[in-house]
């Protein structure tokens, strides 16, 4: 079976919050990846940053429908976070903050996605 066959297979099996936390993952390793670059490789920077700032959008975006599982409060948090991550996203390509923070709160997310599998 081929890699593509594999993957199209496995993503049709996956619970929502499986394909969150795995692009929670990918988007994290890239962000990872770019925290390690020169900080003239400019278009590695951007794409992680950029990938990581939709996949928060998307998350925001979906809490504002009002057919969101979550409760209100969870809701306003994720969009909160959403807002942070714009914001902080900003500082970092200007050379004022670290890709350090966005990793950890990915990774949370990530820590918080694997609790709920667990327990469900």
């Amino acid at each position: 079976m081929s890699l593509q066959a594999y993957t199209a297979a496995a993503t049709r099996t996956e619970s929502p919050r499986d394909m969150e936390y795995r692009l929670f993952g990918q988007v994290t390793r890239a962000l990872v990846h770019a925290s390690g670059v020169e900080p003239t490789d400019v278009a590695t920077r951007i794409d992680a940053l950029d990938w990581n700032r939709r996949l928060w959008s998307a998350l925001a975006t979906d809490c504002t429908s009002p057919h969101n599982a979550l409760g209100q409060s969870m809701r306003a948090q994720i969009i909160s976070l959403s807002l942070f991550v714009n914001r902080h996203s900003s500082a970092v390509m200007r050379g004022e903050e670290t890709f350090q923070d966005l990793i950890d709160l990915n990774r949370m997310m990530m820590q918080g996605l694997s609790g709920q599998q667990q327990a469900a």
